[in-house]
This record gives structure tokens, C-alpha cells and sequence, in this order.
């Protein structure tokens, strides 16, 4: 795929994306970012501001298989990976394969089901393989999540365990629209709902070769020591109880590489470390004390306050 094709190909996912969720194109870029490096992307944000509206219109442009899963109380792992049934027929027994079994998964509202039911999406995420009854299995490539949840604060939500929140490579938020774009949102909801009416500009195989694609951006070694150097120091900042793990810097770097990619670039800059630094690494560290109450603002702003404070590479 030539630079050019890469260019076309990305721009049409995202004027796509545009048709759906108005006024939010840094949205839109951080979302095109994780799926070209190849990650996993959450969107947290409060109920009706578009996070599902997002996911949708993603899914919806690419030509790729597409399950949906609403995750309530009561849902259990087996209801996401599939389970064996017996067919008493012949006797023995056959897997069924689950949701999961797809090229993009959205989990919507994956904190509505307690962790144990969460947690069955662990291996798919980091491994795109899931094991059943001693057997594994692989995943369809590309393998995409794109979970959307409520702050936890909310009535009726379970807290993600970190090791989970550690399987995303971004963590973003939507908030309102500016005016001017949400009434025309009124507009654009006038016939019904505007992602049904998307068709698909990309397929999996264009998917794939943007993967290659971006694991080739070039990322010079003053840049690695920069990304280093933010994550050393949340592992030294007195307000956080957890820094990033290694996990971490490897997830910033890789989705620098696919930001590199969605700004036409075929090398990363300091620029992109810092535009990603709270999105790919806050809902990664635990803030110290008891408060419960605005966790992740108070660690966005740790982050910042950290990237403010770090030598940017010349």
C-alpha cells in the first residue's frame, strides 16, 4: 500500500466517522490511531454524548465483522467466548462460538457486568486467542474492542481491574458539542439513526496492510528515551500509588506510531508523545488516598503535570 493509498484510506474512515459524530475530530484521530496500531480502544464519557454513536460508525465503515455486546449485571464469561453444548444425538459435545469471534467487538458498557464476567476478555485482548475447556482457539485478524462505559461514580457500575484497563491502549472522552454541531445533530437525526446509513470504505485487508504499515513508522532513539522518561517519573511521583508499567511505554509508543501515521507522517515526533501522554497513560496509574471521587481527572492532571515538567527531545 503506497502513501498515497494510506492517505485515501484513512481520510475516507474518517470523513465517514465525521458524518456520525459532529465536532469532535481529536476524537475521531485518537480512535483511527489505536486501530491502525493495532490496539484496543475505551471510551468513558457520561451517558448520551456519543460514545456508542462512535463506535458504531467505526465499525460501520470498515468491511469487517461486527458484534455488539451489552454488557448488564447478569451477563457471564461464556455469553462473550462461546461455551461447548451437548448434543445428545451424537453424544459429544460441540463449541459455539460467542461475540468475540468477530473483527471488531463493542463491548457497550463493559462496567455494567461485575470483573469476573470483564475479565473473560483478557486473553482475547492481549493474546487474540481465548481458551476453552483446555482447547485455544484463534481470534479473526484484525481483532479490534472498542468498549464504552460510564464514570464509575454512576449508579450501577463496577470499577475496571487495572490489569484490564491495561489492555487498552487509549482511553478517551467525547464531551458536548459546541452548539453549532449538536443542532446539527438534530438534523442529521431526522430519518433515524445516522450510523445505520454508513457503508463500508475499508476492508480487513486494507486493515491489516495499515498494521504493517504502521509498525514501520520511524521512532528515533531520543523519542524512546522521552517516553522513558514520562514513565519513570509516574513510577516516581508522590501523588500516584502505581506508575505505568512496561506495558504501558510500549502501548505509548505504538500508539504514537499510529497517530504518526493518521498526520501522513512516516516518523514520530515529541508532539505525538505529548498529545497521547494523558489518553494512553492515565487510566493506567492509581492515584494515593481514599477518594474515590474524580480518580482519573486527578490522574490526567498528574500526567500533564508531569509531561510539563519533562525534557522534550530537540
Amino acid at each position: 500500500m503506497s502513501v498515497t493509498t494510506t492517505g485515501d484510506v484513512i481520510s475516507e474512515i474518517q470523513r465517514n466517522i465525521e458524518r456520525v459524530l459532529l465536532g469532535k475530530p481529536e476524537a475521531i484521530r485518537l480512535a483511527m490511531a489505536t486501530l491502525l496500531a493495532g490496539g484496543h480502544l475505551l471510551i468513558e464519557d457520561a451517558p448520551g454524548v456519543g460514545k456508542t454513536a462512535l463506535a458504531k460508525a467505526l465499525a460501520h465503515s470498515l468491511g469487517c465483522s461486527f458484534n455488539r455486546l451489552q454488557f448488564t449485571p447478569d451477563l457471564l464469561p461464556s455469553d462473550i467466548v462461546g461455551s461447548s453444548v451437548y448434543l445428545p444425538d451424537t453424544g459429544d459435545f460441540e463449541f459455539r462460538e460467542g461475540p468475540v469471534f468477530t473483527n471488531i467487538l463493542l463491548a457497550d458498557e463493559i462496567n455494567r457486568t461485575p470483573p469476573r464476567t470483564q475479565s473473560a476478555l483478557l486473553e482475547a485482548m492481549n493474546e487474540t486467542q481465548v481458551s476453552v475447556d483446555g482447547k485455544t482457539m484463534r481470534l479473526p485478524q484484525p481483532f479490534f474492542v472498542l468498549a464504552t462505559q460510564n464514570p464509575f461514580e454512576y449508579e450501577g457500575t463496577y470499577a475496571l481491574p487495572e490489569n484490564e484497563l491495561d489492555r487498552f491502549m487509549l482511553c478517551i472522552e467525547i464531551g458536548y458539542p459546541d452548539r453549532t454541531s449538536e443542532k446539527e445533530v438534530l438534523k442529521t437525526h431526522r430519518d433515524g439513526e445516522p450510523a445505520d446509513r454508513l457503508t463500508a470504505v475499508a476492508d480487513g485487508e486494507q486493515i491489516r496492510e495499515l498494521h504493517t504499515r504502521t509498525r514501520r513508522v520511524a521512532v528515533d532513539d531520543s523519542i524512546n528515551d522521552y517516553i522513558l522518561d514520562i514513565v519513570e517519573a509516574t513510577r516516581n511521583d508522590d501523588e500516584l500509588a502505581l506508575g505505568v508499567s512496561t506495558r504501558g511505554a510500549i502501548t505509548l509508543y505504538r500508539a504514537a506510531q499510529g497517530y504518526a501515521v493518521c498526520h501522513q507522517r512516516d516518523y514520530v515526533v515529541p508532539d505525538d508523545v505529548k498529545e497521547l501522554a494523558v489518553p494512553a497513560l492515565a487510566h493506567r496509574v492509581v492515584c494515593r488516598g481514599l477518594m474515590r471521587e474524580n480518580l482519573r481527572v486527578r490522574a490526567s492532571e498528574v500526567i500533564r503535570r508531569i509531561v510539563s515538567r519533562t525534557h522534550v527531545p530537540s
